[in-house]
């Protein structure tokens, strides 16, 4: 993919500022992030979601659902550096959405969509409707297939961001794959700092069957 600018714009450095400002300030009264150090923020969170970049095309505005999205990574950095994505972020803790639709609107982004739901419930409104589907942390990758793929339409992609070691899980989530239709067809190596991390780029290969997902805490329990 092209090698661009996009992240040392002033506007969006800007944006990054306030964004750790917002999230320390808020993270002082609720628990957002276990990360408290504006400098770690920056690393931890602002690289590793930027470093998602340069593995999907996001200059052409695609629909992007963030699952299980926290204090909103990957999704609000990837916003932040293509301001035309089309974002949504799906976060099951109330006092989290809250935070969210707040920076949202600090940042600028009046177009950004919050639900705050299970990806088990949302699912069933929101299937096949995305380009990509990202998620950091959501669990182990059989779990995260069955959460994240039911959101993305045949030709989509899942990108699914994990660490160092992710070798294990890859192998663990054939069967969640192949019954959920996607396939892996790259996986990346990229460090954040002196940090591995894995990145697993699932392309989604037809309809998820209507069974899936499972109710609401059925995944983790008996993944896939």
């Amino acid at each position: 993919m092209r090698k661009e600018s996009y992240i040392f714009q002033s506007d969006k450095l800007s944006k990054f500022d306030l964004y750790s400002k917002e999230l320390l300030d808020w993270n002082s009264k609720f628990n957002l992030t276990s990360i408290t150090d504006e400098n770690a923020v920056k690393l931890k969170h602002f690289e590793d979601s930027k470093a998602l970049a340069p593995y999907y095309d996001f200059y052409k505005g695609p629909s992007v659902i963030d699952v299980g999205s926290g204090a909103g990574f990957p999704g609000l950095p990837l916003k932040i550096l293509f301001p035309q994505i089309k974002l949504t972020l799906l976060e099951a803790t109330k006092k989290k959405t809250e935070f969210l639709k707040h920076i949202s609107m600090a940042l600028g982004f009046s177009d950004v969509e919050v639900i705050w739901g299970r990806a088990e419930d949302a699912d069933r409104k929101r299937r096949e409707e995305f380009d990509v589907a990202v998620c950091r942390a959501l669990g182990p990758l059989n779990v995260a297939c069955e959460l994240c793929l039911p959101f993305v339409k045949q030709g989509g992609v899942f990108l699914a961001m994990k660490g160092p070691n992710a070798q294990d899980e890859i192998k663990a989530a054939g069967n969640a794959l192949n019954v959920l239709r996607g396939s892996i067809s790259k996986i990346e190596i990229y460090t954040v700092g002196d940090n591995s991390r894995t990145l697993i780029i699932i392309s989604k290969t037809g309809k998820t069957p209507a069974e899936y997902p499972r109710r609401a805490g059925i995944p983790k329990k008996n993944p896939l």
